[in-house]
């Protein structure tokens, strides 16, 4: 069989695992564990934002744990925070038409309540390895809190579906993502970019979780602040076509039948098409349901699972709610969406949008601060998603000794990600990331009565320290 046939059939099993089936499983879990919490997920994201922002966020000593909470939560955002934020919008933009905005939006919401479930049960049900560090996630929920041989299956399914995933949309897709921006932006060598990389990720990841948070830390607020300022430039440089830009958002998540033409240029968009892209590609900005950043979740230094669920919860506000939206409003207000990148003869897509919408307010500076701003969030994507894969490989192997070995293979993979064409890999590490969720919703669907009763018990809580 020819690359071209196995890529044509990876391409055809990528579509059936992020078909409809899937996005509904997703979305479909978030809503019905919405409404099983009675909504205290929604009800409580004040509390949430201002716990992640608190002074005990970052310097908390109740409880167990091998990392701050604001720590945890930045180590968990270096994985969701990507390419996806910036490349992942434009393309669904262009795909589904500005409507995909709205639907990203409206899957964050109940992606709120996914992400607090699934690091609510990895703190609960999390364990200290032999070296005394915290092992936690989805596949430890799965076998110390389902049916003995059922929760066993389910948890090495994950495990060896976060490994595969970790090589390639946190690893080797990342890597590609920065090679090819500063490539074409800067003119750098491929190579050149591959050996900085490499040695710049091993440096940080061979000290393991506390050399990782550190980093992450630091880097995911300044590189969200510095994309955030620069987004905001824009979107007031082109304050003028804000509110029609708004109206063509809310008006194409929510047409039923196909347009085309007009501000669309030669976007043709309907409101299934928004759906489908907008849900998919928020989906795969946030990583809700997904169990990723369960993993890190369970590294945290907290008193209650609930308490530090809920400051793992704002990841996914902060990632769609925030970052999506900002490169979405500068999109929409650029008027580039729909037109032609003379380059290339074809529609704007991708980061090819992106810098373009930047550059009509802040000129050729516009596409550095997309590159730096791509190079950024890919590479605390690596440094994040390093954590992830460790921990689930870690649990397969049921030895944390192996895990130095991992970390050097996962610096070295990078290297190879810089340099090499990786269509291929795109499509099998999206089927893994999607193999990886389908384990963790049936453990949370099976797992909702305890969700809902943990997160009741901690709102009397709650409740008694908003009365001091």
């Amino acid at each position: 069989m020819n690359y071209e046939k196995i890529f044509d059939l990876v391409t055809k099993v990528d579509d059936f695992v992020w078909g409809p089936a899937m996005l509904v499983l997703l979305v479909g879990t978030g809503i019905f564990l919405t409404i099983r919490v009675g909504f205290l997920t929604w009800r409580n994201l004040g509390y949430a934002i201002k716990s992640t922002l608190s002074k005990e966020a970052r310097t908390q000593k109740r409880g167990d744990g091998d990392v701050s909470p604001f720590s945890a939560l930045t180590t968990a955002l270096a994985a969701t925070i990507g390419t996806g934020n910036i490349v992942g919008v434009a393309t669904a933009m262009v795909s589904g038409g500005p409507g995909a905005l709205v639907w990203m939006w409206i899957s964050a919401c109940f992606g709120l309540t996914s992400k607090f479930s699934e690091c609510m049960l990895a703190i609960k049900y999390r364990e200290r390895n032999e070296k005394g560090e915290m092992s936690g996630g989805p596949m430890y929920t799965m076998k110390k809190a389902l049916p003995k041989g059922f929760g066993a299956v389910l948890g090495w399914l994950f495990a060896l579906f976060a490994v595969l995933a970790s090589f390639g949309i946190g690893n080797m897709t990342q890597a590609n993502s920065i090679s090819s921006a500063l490539n074409e932006t800067i003119g750098f060598s491929k190579v050149a970019i591959g050996i900085v990389l490499t040695v710049l990720s091993l440096t940080v990841i061979v000290g393991g979780i506390k050399s990782i948070s550190k980093v992450s830390s630091v880097v995911v607020p300044l590189m969200a602040v510095f994309y955030i300022i620069a987004g905001i430039i824009v979107i007031i440089g082109n304050i003028q076509n804000v509110p029609a830009g708004l109206v063509m958002i809310f008006k194409y998540a929510f047409t039923p039948q196909a347009v085309t033409g007009g501000v669309l240029g030669n976007i043709v968009a309907s409101m299934m098409a928004a759906m489908q892209y907008g849900i998919a590609r928020g989906c795969f900005s946030n990583e809700a349901g997904m169990g990723s950043a369960a993993i890190t979740a369970a590294a945290a230094t907290t008193d209650h699972p609930v308490r530090q669920a809920y400051i793992n919860m704002t990841g996914t506000f902060w990632d769609t709610i925030v970052v999506c939206s900002i490169t979405g409003l500068c999109i929409a207000s650029s008027g580039m969406l729909g037109q032609i990148d003379p380059a290339t003869g074809s529609l704007y897509t991708g980061s090819a949008l992106t810098i373009a919408a930047f550059k009509t307010v802040l000129g050729p500076l516009g596409g550095w601060l997309v590159t730096i701003g791509i190079a950024l969030f890919a590479f605390s994507t690596i440094l994040g998603w390093e954590y992830h894969g460790e921990k689930a490989f870690e649990y397969l192997l049921n030895t944390h000794k192996l895990n130095i070995i991992y970390r050097l293979v996962f610096s070295c993979v990078v290297f190879f990600g810089a340099t090499m064409q990786l269509d291929l890999v795109w499509k099998l590490s999206d089927i893994a990331n999607a193999l990886m969720a389908i384990p963790n919703l049936i453990c949370m669907l099976l797992l909702s009565g305890e969700i809902a009763r943990d997160i009741r018990e901690f709102q009397k809580i709650l409740d008694k320290e908003r009365r001091r």
